[in-house]
């Protein structure tokens, strides 16, 4: 017969004593289904950045390989990381994001007319897409120690608000409009998931379209340009409007089955631009026509579908709001470049997931999906809402009751002087009925909070 697990018992705090996973078990726990499928999407990147390159691994698909299995590497180190690890330093790595956007401003190198990239030898680091996963590791903490009350009043809200308007203002001063939407646009997304209340969210969408006049005045003038195209591409088919109507007509030219593998005119009589990066879901469906576009879309459904699994099942508030927010992030990765494509929004620098050429898209999709493996092998680990980490201490002895002797049961029968009725006497379901009726004070809903994750 198995023994009832220990019980943790701290201030203001109350929880299972989870014990420590060895690393043969979290090696068995690991989702091999979601390395397969990511697997499988970059295998989709890596044929199209040959196709791309004419026929040719470089000078994309080898680089791309090799990150790829670095980043392998680097998903199932991040999987096996403690999720109460990941929950101790997330500010860390929040600050760490924002120190890092502070040093582009400082010293970062330019490209295409923005200054996103520190320049590490071996690799160009864009630190705006590290904050993304930063940003949600910082609100998932905040929102794990607040109670339902407490999100409902808008003063615990400025904190989190701060934390996501300021790496966003400085992405926006690079200048990187579309990165920046992504990051209010994610932030919003953790808000909504932690469960903050749906009448600040549509205070906050009218405050936002009623400051849209004003905002408009701080854009740049390329930036009014491609919102001016969005809205009516042939008016400069040659210039700003360009980029989109040659990806209208690749998408178009491709059918329902595509003209076939390397056999994309568009893409390789060089009319079709950034065909190695945000246009590659162009390139793919002209090659593969709509059944092939489907195909990888459904391959990204499964991929959050996963994610958002994943972060449920979790027993801790951290953890849930982890797994749902990542994978928010990486659903607007993929809507967003999709829908720029097609027309159906500004064309802004988004990467696609796992297909896209570049270095640090790629490691931070990675170590996205390594977050969320950690979340899924720690998924039954608790963290108290309050009182720190309480899973690692010890609980204390139990309480040995003393039989009472004859003056005892008399004493406890007639009750304390000034207490009748409150004697040792009284039965144990009498006992919890009294605790349950009086008012809840102080330590019981902290012992309440704690255990509702």
């Amino acid at each position: 017969m198995l023994s009832p697990p220990p019980y943790h018992f701290a201030r203001g705090s109350f929880s299972l004593r989870d014990p420590e996973m060895s690393l043969g078990e979290k090696l068995r726990q690991i989702n091999w289904g979601l390395v397969v499928l990511a697997s499988l999407i970059a295998g989709i990147g890596f044929a199209m950045l040959y196709s791309a390159a004419n026929g040719s691994v470089e000078p994309w698909a080898s680089r791309q390989m090799v990150r790829f299995s670095v980043g392998l590497a680097l998903m199932l180190g991040i999987a096996l990381i403690d999720v109460r690890f990941l929950f101790r330093y997330a500010y860390l790595v929040y600050f760490g994001a924002l120190g890092l956007l502070v040093a582009v401003e400082l010293f970062g190198i330019s490209g295409m007319g923005a200054q996103r990239w520190i320049d590490l030898r071996l690799i160009q680091l864009q630190p705006s897409e590290l904050m993304k996963v930063g940003l949600v590791l910082a609100l998932a903490r905040y929102f794990h120690g607040l109670s339902t009350e407490e999100l409902g009043r808008p003063l615990y809200l400025l904190m989190p608000i701060v934390l996501t308007v300021a790496p966003a203002a400085l992405v926006l001063k690079q200048p990187d409009l579309g990165t920046a939407a992504i990051l209010l646009m994610l932030g919003t997304a953790v808000f909504f998931c932690a469960g903050v209340r749906v009448w600040m969210f549509a205070l906050v969408g009218f405050l936002g379209l009623t400051a849209i006049p004003i905002g408009w005045q701080f854009l740049h003038a390329y930036q009014k340009r491609r919102v001016l195209t969005f809205l009516n591409p042939e008016s400069d088919p040659l210039g700003a409007g360009y980029h989109i109507l040659q990806s209208k007509i690749a998408l178009g030219s491709g059918g329902v089955f595509g003209k076939g593998f390397l056999q994309g005119t568009q893409s390789h009589l060089n009319f079709l631009p950034e065909k190695q990066t945000d246009f590659i879901f162009t390139m793919l469906a002209e090659e593969f026509g709509l059944v092939g576009g489907l195909g990888l879309l459904g391959l990204y459904t499964i991929l959050l579908a996963y994610g958002i699994a994943i972060g449920l099942r979790a027993r801790n508030q951290f953890a849930r709001v982890l797994g749902v927010g990542l994978s928010c992030n990486l659903f607007l990765y993929v809507f967003i470049n999709i829908a720029m494509v097609m027309g159906l929004m500004p064309v802004v620098g988004v990467p696609l997931p796992l297909i896209s050429y570049g270095g640090t898209a790629m490691l931070t999709v990675m170590a996205t999906l390594g977050l969320m493996m950690s979340v899924y092998i720690h998924r039954d680990v608790r963290i108290p809402r309050r009182g720190g980490l309480g899973p690692r201490q010890a609980a204390p002895p139990a309480r040995v009751r003393r039989p009472l002797g004859p003056a005892g049961i008399a004493r406890g029968a007639a009750g304390a002087p000034g207490k009748p009725g409150r004697g040792p006497w009284r039965a144990p379901r009498q006992r919890r009925a009294a605790l349950l009726s009086k008012p809840s004070g102080r330590a019981h809903s902290s012992v309440g909070r704690a255990a509702d994750s």
